[in-house]
């Protein structure tokens, strides 16, 4: 039987990673998600990205989602006349809403986010290049903000800058991500990523625009702000999944109380039924090295044990010397930390009441395949609801969401453990159809004769339609009876 690895990989494109040569091979070798960031390069290039992508991964007749990324509010310093300054513990500081652009020195620099003078207080604590510059308020005169300097180091242009605890009143939606959401929209992304959201209402308002330009892409929230953890259960439920960034969540909480807020916010995402993500500094050594130091492996293992959908690389494969191979060596930690028995087997809403008839389908056929010697699942499913809630079941099972949509199938290609493949229910008798689900099966190599697969099946007309269960012998298209 074929290995299939459950935890999705997605990557960021960049220039590292956006020749048709490169991203073949990032296809090739089992990327799942690409990651368009907003923060960096122009219109046109996103779309030209996208469409490249969609062509490679229908030659290689795979699918490969697309994540548009918006780059959120810009709360950083300015620059220096000299690129970079040295800041020593001790020394004052001042960031200066006034100060021209361009003009930073060592006793000063600009700021970008100019509403920060009214966000802060004296005896705040803030981080600027995710933490490595520690600076506290003094006080603030005017458009001044006078810090001590108690953390130095080289600083260069354009950082970013935190409070600690968070608290900055910065809006989640620019007006460039307004505009960006159109282009996400003109270019069928499949997911829309929100950075910085404090509250459902943000998510809430993200999605009205997408609906507004006639967009039907799912909502990732970026967790990275300290605010967002207090109201973590409402901002997951009006996402479709959430994403754990953990560098701008780190400086904001506090390194040391981000691994157990990782596994918390994983946890709550599969409770809730959406996608996860862990993000941020996964494999970061690898932007100039061949291979993963060992802390790096753990970090990637670990989020694997914990549940998360997927894996996100960043700089990794966006500027790094090593796209291809940051991707092989996730692709190899994952199958191997997915091999643990503990990551197999679920107590998840054993005790729960289904609303849904759908919904109870998709349930029952994740107890039957954990109780049962099931070697996979066939899923005919119109909007992917059925495979989302299957996969929130933790299982070693593959699940293969058979769908005539390539909408559906890129936007299951982020729930852990579901497989898309394109498949058109014709108007055909039942039993056809059902052997057709199976050769699909067969034709991938995970089941052969003999073995049981679970089928479900509903009307595809109807939005929600799961109705249907059955247990097939591969080879013999006989029932069983469930009773």
């Amino acid at each position: 039987m074929v290995a299939l690895r459950r935890t999705k990989i997605v990557a960021t494109l960049g220039p590292a990673s956006n020749t048709p040569e490169v991203l073949e091979a990032m296809i090739k070798g089992g990327v799942d998600v690409v990651r368009l960031n907003f923060s960096h390069g122009d219109v046109n290039g996103h779309i030209e990205l996208a469409n490249t992508v969609k062509k490679l991964a229908k030659q290689h007749d795979k699918q490969v989602g697309i994540l548009a990324d918006l780059q959120g509010p810009k709360i950083r310093i300015a620059r220096f006349k000299d690129e970079k300054v040295m800041l020593k513990e001790g020394q004052q500081f001042i960031l200066d809403a006034e100060l021209n652009s361009n003009d930073g020195n060592a006793h000063q620099v600009g700021i970008d986010y100019k509403q920060l003078v009214k966000d802060v207080h004296p005896n705040d604590t803030l981080l600027l290049d995710d933490g490595r510059i520690v600076l506290i308020v003094e006080s603030v005169e005017g458009q001044r903000i006078l810090c001590k300097v108690t953390i130095g180091g080289v600083l260069s242009n354009n950082k970013g800058i935190n409070r600690q605890g968070g608290g900055l009143s910065a809006a989640a939606l620019t007006d460039k991500d307004k505009a960006d959401i159109k282009v996400a929209v003109k270019m069928k992304a499949d997911y829309i990523a929100v950075s910085f959201p404090r509250s459902a209402e943000d998510i809430n308002y993200a999605r009205q625009l997408i609906n507004d330009a006639g967009g039907k892409a799912g909502i990732i929230a970026k967790i990275e702000r300290a605010e967002a953890i207090d109201v973590i259960d409402e901002i997951i439920n009006a996402s479709d999944a959430v994403m754990v960034a953990r560098g701008d969540l780190g400086v904001e909480i506090g390194d040391a109380a981000l691994p157990p807020i990782q596994k918390k916010i994983i946890l709550r995402a599969r409770q809730l039924n959406r996608a996860v993500i862990t993000a941020t500094q996964m494999m970061e050594s690898m932007i100039e090295n061949a291979i993963p130091t060992r802390a790096e492996v753990f970090d990637i293992a670990n989020a694997v044990l914990d549940g998360t959908d997927a894996v996100m690389l960043s700089g990794e494969t966006a500027v790094g010397k090593y796209p291809i191979a940051v991707i092989e060596a996730v692709d190899r930690i994952c199958l191997q930390a997915e091999q643990q028995r503990e990551i197999r087997r679920s107590s998840h809403r054993i005790d729960s009441q289904f609303d849904l008839i759908d919904e109870a389908i998709a349930m029952g056929a994740m107890y039957l395949a954990n109780h049962l010697d099931v070697k996979a699942i066939a899923a005919l499913t119109q909007s992917g609801s059925t495979p989302l809630w299957m996969s929130r079941i933790s299982s070693g099972i593959p699940i293969f969401a058979l769908t005539p949509t390539e909408e559906t199938g890129r936007k299951v290609t982020l729930y852990r453990g579901v497989y898309p493949v394109h498949f058109q229910p014709l108007l055909i008798d039942d039993d056809v159809l059902n052997e057709r689900a199976i050769d699909i099966l067969q034709a991938n190599g995970v089941v052969s004769e003999g073995d049981i697969v679970i089928l479900t099946k509903g009307d595809f007309e109807v939005k929600g339609g799961t109705d249907m269960l059955k247990l097939i012998r591969v080879g013999k298209m006989t029932k069983f009876k469930v009773d």
